[in-house]
C-alpha cells in the first residue's frame, strides 16, 4: 500500500491541569485526537494549526514551542492511506468563539493529560503528550 505523506500540525493547550482533544464522531463510533491537521497549500505548521483549531473547536490559539515531531502511517475513514508527518505544538488559548467552528463532527473536550494517553487515536498524538509530560 503506498501511503501518501501529508504534512501535517497537531497542537497541545492546557488549562487547569487539563489538555484541550476533540472528540470525533463520524457515525462509526466516536474517537479523540489532538486539534489540528493538514498543512494546506503554504502555510506553515504555525497557520495550519491557528486554522485548524478555529475549524475544529472554535478557539484561538497562539502555537510558540515545536516540542516534537511524527510520523503515522493511517487509514483515513474514507480507506485513503495517508502518511501524517509533522510538529506537534504547544499553544496558548487566545479567545473561544464557539460559532467559528466549522467542523459539526468535532466536539472540543478537556481531558487529564494521563487519560488522553490512552484515549487518544493515534500512537503519535499520545506521544506528544507523553513527551510533554516527560519534560
Amino acid at each position: 500500500m503506498d501511503y501518501v505523506r501529508r504534512p501535517v500540525a497537531f497542537g497541545l493547550v492546557f488549562h487547569d491541569g487539563k489538555l484541550a482533544c476533540v472528540r470525533v464522531d463520524r457515525g462509526e463510533g466516536s474517537y479523540y485526537d489532538l486539534p489540528g491537521g493538514a498543512v494546506d497549500g503554504d502555510e506553515t505548521e504555525e497557520q495550519a494549526l491557528v486554522r485548524e483549531f478555529v475549524e475544529e473547536t472554535g478557539m484561538t490559539v497562539r502555537p510558540f514551542a515545536r516540542i516534537a515531531e511524527a510520523a503515522q502511517y493511517f487509514l483515513k475513514s474514507t480507506g485513503e492511506p495517508l502518511n501524517n508527518t509533522g510538529g506537534f505544538w504547544i499553544a496558548e488559548q487566545v479567545s473561544l468563539d464557539p460559532s467559528a467552528k466549522v467542523e459539526a463532527d468535532h466536539e472540543l473536550v478537556w481531558l487529564h493529560p494521563h487519560t488522553a494517553l490512552n484515549e487518544l487515536r493515534h500512537d503519535a498524538h499520545a506521544w506528544a503528550v507523553a513527551t510533554w509530560l516527560r519534560r
